[in-house]
């Protein structure tokens, strides 16, 4: 699955330009992917942007503090704030996470997310997406390619030095 998803990556360098799920299915089946392949990617895929769009909300730049809703909507309607966790909180992981992701790539997460480069909704996308994939134990490149392709699904390219760190595996491309 992971390979199908670099080739999407790199051949529809913006989620917008990517087809729908049908046509990428037989496009990739053209490619040479294997039919459970292709099925597997295109279910992660259909969930990495139901995840996407329930998060359009939310802003995902880092350094958001409080997003309070546009004045301009009555003050009858409920405003709600999307708030940004403290720097004292702690995101406890589920057993289920630290099995399938260990700590290789949770370490790799929480590097991220001290860089500044990787906002804690965003990252919880990340975790959620890493936990759909088909696979019992996430690898650190599997991983990677997992948050390129939440950074991919929300428009964003990477900061080069954040791109290098994700892209390092001499046998994948990206651009």
């Amino acid at each position: 699955m992971f390979d199908v998803l670099v080739f999407v990556y790199e051949h529809y360098w913006e989620a917008e330009a990517c087809p729908e799920l049908p046509l990428l299915g037989r496009r990739l089946s053209a490619a040479g992917f294997e039919g459970d392949e292709i099925e597997q990617a295109l279910h992660w895929l259909e969930g990495l942007d139901a995840a996407s769009k329930s998060a359009e909300l939310i802003d995902i730049a880092p350094k958001s503090k409080v997003l309070p809703k546009p004045q301009s909507q009555s003050a009858s309607q409920p405003t709600s704030l999307v708030l940004e966790p403290s720097a004292n909180s702690l995101r406890i992981y589920s057993q289920a996470e630290l099995n399938r992701l260990g700590a290789e790539c949770l370490g790799f997460l929480q590097f991220l997310q001290s860089a500044g480069v990787m906002p804690c909704a965003m990252s919880e996308i990340v975790l959620e997406r890493a936990m759909a994939s088909p696979v019992e134990a996430v690898t650190l490149d599997d991983f990677k390619i997992i948050i390129l392709m939440v950074y991919w699904s929300f428009g964003i390219e990477p900061d080069i030095l954040v791109l290098d760190e994700l892209c390092d595996d001499e046998d994948r491309v990206c651009h």
